[in-house]
């Protein structure tokens, strides 16, 4: 089961197992992970999932389609390696995947 490493703001760590198939914000809401409030339920409406994904894995990552482009746009303060966690399904190869919520979401 791949691992997937929260961290907030202030530097606290939550590592969880996340079942494949499920999304990088199902993981989150399903293990209580603060920061991530997914109000729209991940249908990339709401960029409140925001995440900023560290580089080596942002680099694994399959590109942002046009409608998650479009939403990070309303996130706050989106970085280069900004991605809404909705959008990231959880696959073997993300096993150890490092994400850190931005400032806003507490």
């Amino acid at each position: 089961m791949p691992t997937v490493t929260y961290i907030s703001f202030s530097g606290d760590r939550h590592s969880v197992d996340a079942d494949i198939g499920k999304s990088v914000m199902e993981t989150a809401v399903s293990n209580g992970i603060p920061g991530i409030d997914a109000d729209c339920g991940g249908a990339c409406a709401c960029a409140t999932c925001h995440v900023i994904v560290e580089q080596e894995w942002f680099e694994r990552l399959t590109p942002p389609d046009d409608a998650e482009r479009s939403m990070l746009e309303f996130a706050v303060d989106p970085q280069p390696c900004s991605r809404l966690s909705c959008q990231l399904v959880v696959t073997e190869a993300l096993d150890g995947l490092v994400v850190h919520t931005p400032s806003t979401q507490r």
